[in-house]
């Protein structure tokens, strides 16, 4: 649902607005989803891992819940606070002048706060259809506002902005509405109980967030102030890109479980049979939309999104998004394995080669971007290979908690 509600969104808004009225909406699509996985992601994790282990002893879990939200609001809170005092200068850099965009982004943030932990919540407490309705009403919820829009013959890009900003409360206010996050009493919570790994989460989060949206970001900011089409012509490109990343969910639902089952049991051998049969799954998949990208990429943008960009281009996004793929579904099985500090490092790495190769590797807009979201996956697959090597010839020390953490290591989302 996700997956359709991107695109569905990025074609009714370039219909409603055109290609170069677009661009501040494109800009905070991919900041949104660099700033709010980016922070809230972990902070989601702990509250799920904390909850399920507590239901696991039948102990209450509101103690939780109230170490957990006033940290949630704290971050919230800084964050808000970094973005108010850069907001002239986003707005006329960032979001072409639009006041209200840079307002929206600010909204957006502070709405994922209270949607990311009571996904926490729904998941910790095994309520999974609550969960999927926080999850899948975000969606919906956007493109029936946009189509609406659309079709009301409204143009004003705050309008557009706001929805995006406002649509992740509908799943709360729904689950909140039907009882579903509530918790029970239960033994007072320790910091130590919601905050064992939650500083390295938050690195890896981040930067794996930010690596995976990185691309129409810095085309936005390099962008001269004629190429506002470019950027939404990118921002259509990223999105095509990622088919195989919306499979790769798919493949992470059926295997991982089984991987983590394996995992806990301290069964390495056969963990290591079940990690090399997921890769390859992944690899699959990641080669499938590179060529498919290849042989029909520059057709299918053309009938979906009316866009047009080079066959190399399409190429080398999908590229991108395969290596990226394959280094997530390596990162989960080095946080399984116990190796959160790892991870985090792995993708703070990737982070910096991107920034340098976009930097120093070409003069081109699309080119330079294209190599760092190349190099800097492959930075970071190879940090996490060699490290989970390392980490099954040592024997790894696995627990529940870091299962957990592995279950729902996910730091990008559309």
């Amino acid at each position: 649902m996700a997956g359709i509600s991107s695109y569905a969104f990025f074609k009714v808004g370039q219909e409603a607005l055109g290609k170069e009225d677009f661009k501040p909406i494109v800009a905070l699509w991919f900041a949104t989803f660099v700033l709010a996985p980016g922070f809230f992601l972990p902070l989601e994790q702990e509250m799920g891992r904390a909850l399920a282990h507590r239901r696991a002893l039948n102990q209450g879990g509101r103690p939780v819940v109230a170490r957990i939200v006033p940290l949630g609001a704290a971050v919230a809170g800084i964050i808000v606070a970094v973005l108010a005092g850069l907001s002239s200068l986003a707005t006329r850099e960032f979001f072409e002048g639009y006041a209200l965009v840079t307002a929206a982004l600010i909204i957006a943030f502070v709405a994922y706060a209270p949607t990311h932990l009571a996904r926490g919540i729904c998941s910790g407490q095994g309520r999974f259809a609550s969960y999927g309705i926080v999850m899948g009403a975000d969606g919906f919820v956007r493109i029936v506002g946009c189509i609406v829009l659309w079709q009301m013959g409204i143009t004003n890009v705050g309008a557009y902005a706001m929805l995006i900003a406002l649509s992740p409360l509908s799943g709360v206010l729904v689950v909140w509405l039907r009882g579903d996050i509530k918790t029970t009493p239960g033994p007072v919570a320790p910091w130590s109980e919601v905050t064992p790994n939650l500083g390295w989460l938050l690195l890896g989060s981040l930067m794996g967030a930010g690596l995976v949206n990185a691309g129409p970001l810095a085309i936005n900011i390099l962008a001269t102030d004629g190429q506002s089409g470019l950027v939404t012509a990118f921002g259509n490109g990223v999105l095509l890109s990622r088919v195989p990343l919306f499979l790769f969910q798919a493949v992470q639902a059926a295997l991982l479980p089984r991987l983590a089952l394996l995992a806990a049991q301290g069964d390495l051998v056969e963990f290591r049979n079940g990690f090399r049969r997921l890769m390859q799954v992944v690899i699959f998949v990641g080669v499938v939309g590179t060529v498919g990208s290849f042989a029909f990429g520059p057709p299918l943008l053309k009938v979906v999104y009316d866009d047009v960009l080079n066959r190399s281009s399409l190429t080398m996004l999908a590229l991108g998004s395969a290596l990226y793929m394959v280094a997530l579904a390596t990162a989960q099985a080095v946080i399984a394995l116990n190796g959160h500090a790892l991870v985090g490092m792995g993708w703070l790495l990737g982070m910096i080669t991107f920034v340098g190769c976009t930097w120093l590797a070409s003069d081109d807009l699309y080119l330079r971007v294209e190599i760092g979201l190349v190099a800097s996956s492959l930075v970071a697959l190879a940090v996490f290979t060699v490290s989970l090597i390392r980490l099954l010839k040592e024997g790894a020390n696995i627990t529940p908690e870091s299962l957990s953490d592995a279950l729902s290591d996910r730091p990008f989302e559309t």
